[in-house]
C-alpha cells in the first residue's frame, strides 16, 4: 500500500487552517494548499487516511481548472513545488504531486452544487415534496433519474465536523448579492455542462458536483478543488440504470459502508477496515486514470 500523508507539520511555515482534507499555509502573498490523504464522510473526518488520495485530488483539480479557464479564471499560480517560494523548499518531498500555490481570494460563504441526476440528499428531498432547494421537479422521477435539465442547489459552508444546510436562491442573494449570485449560477451550470461531455468520453457520468468560488478584488474566480471524487458523484456510465443506487468512483462506497454499520454520522468516526480503505483508493485512482492519464 502507498505511503500516506494524513497531516502536514511544516513548522517554519505559517499554518492558517486545516480543512477536512487540505492543510493551508500562508506563504508571502500566496496560499500553499496541501492536499492530504484524509477522507471525510457526512462532513466528519475519518481516523484512517486513504494512501495517495491527495495526489489524485490535486492532479484532477489541476486538470479541470485548466479545462475551464476560458469560462472562468481560477486561483492556481503553480502546481510545481520547484516554482514555489524558497521557504517551501525544505518540504518539497511532501509537496510533490499534492500541492498548489494559489492566489489569496476571499471565499464566498456558499457551496455551489449542480445536480444533473437525482441522488443523495437531493433524492431524499424529492421524496418528501418533489422539490430541491425550492426548485420544483416533475412527478414520477426515480432514484438516479436524469433530471430534465441540470439544477443549481446551493448550501451554506459548514465548519469541519458540522453539516452544510441547503438554502434557496433568495437566501443566497441575501448572503452574496444578486449580481454575484446570477454569475455564480450561470458559471456553475456552464462548467457542469462542459465537464459532463468530457467525462462521458471516459465512460463516466457526473451525477452532481460541488464548486467553490472566491473574490479576487472584484473578480469572481474558482477556488479550492474542482470536479474530484471528493466533491462529485462519478458513476460508471456503462452500468447506469435509474431506479437504484449506482456503482461509483467516488466516496459513496465509503458512505455505503458507514451506513451498513449504522454509524450515527457524528464524531468520532469509526476505524475503517483495510479493505474499505484499499477499495476506496482504487476507485479514486481509476477515476483519475480514465479522465486524465
Amino acid at each position: 500500500m502507498k505511503k500516506s500523508l494524513q497531516q502536514t507539520e511544516f513548522t517554519t511555515l505559517n499554518l492558517i487552517g486545516r480543512g477536512k482534507v487540505r492543510d493551508i499555509y500562508s506563504v508571502k502573498n500566496y496560499l500553499l494548499i496541501v492536499t492530504t490523504d484524509r477522507i471525510s464522510a457526512f462532513d466528519v473526518i475519518m481516523p484512517n487516511p486513504v494512501p495517495g488520495k491527495g495526489i489524485v485530488l490535486n492532479r484532477m483539480s489541476a486538470f479541470w481548472f485548466e479545462q475551464m479557464k476560458d469560462i472562468i479564471g481560477n486561483h492556481i499560480v503553480s502546481v510545481n513545488p520547484a516554482e514555489f517560494p524558497e521557504e517551501c523548499a525544505p518540504y518539497r518531498k511532501d509537496l510533490e504531486g499534492r500541492s498548489m500555490l494559489v492566489k489569496k481570494a476571499t471565499p464566498l460563504p456558499v457551496e455551489c452544487i449542480v445536480r444533473g441526476y437525482l441522488s443523495g440528499s437531493g433524492w431524499k428531498d424529492y421524496q418528501h415534496n418533489k422539490t430541491i432547494s425550492g426548485i420544483k421537479l416533475p412527478d414520477g422521477l426515480k432514484e438516479s433519474s436524469k433530471l430534465p435539465e441540470p439544477i443549481f442547489t446551493p448550501t451554506t459552508k459548514a465548519e469541519a465536523g458540522e453539516h452544510d444546510s441547503p438554502i434557496n436562491r433568495k437566501e443566497m442573494v441575501d448572503l452574496i448579492g444578486a449580481d454575484i449570485t446570477d454569475k455564480v449560477i450561470k458559471t456553475s451550470l456552464a462548467i457542469y455542462e462542459r465537464a459532463t461531455k468530457i467525462a462521458r468520453k471516459a465512460s463516466i457520468i457526473i451525477a452532481d458536483t460541488k464548486m467553490e468560488f472566491g473574490m479576487l478584488g472584484k473578480e469572481l474566480i474558482l477556488i479550492d478543488e474542482l470536479l474530484t471524487p471528493d466533491s462529485s458523484r462519478f458513476w460508471y456510465a456503462d452500468d447506469y440504470e435509474e431506479g437504484r443506487p449506482q456503482k461509483s468512483f467516488d466516496k459513496q462506497f465509503l458512505r455505503d459502508y458507514l451506513i451498513s454499520i449504522k454509524w450515527n454520522q457524528n464524531p468520532p468516526a469509526p476505524e475503517l477496515p483495510p479493505e474499505i480503505i484499499e477499495n476506496t483508493r482504487k476507485k479514486y485512482e481509476e477515476a483519475l486514470k480514465r479522465l486524465v492519464a
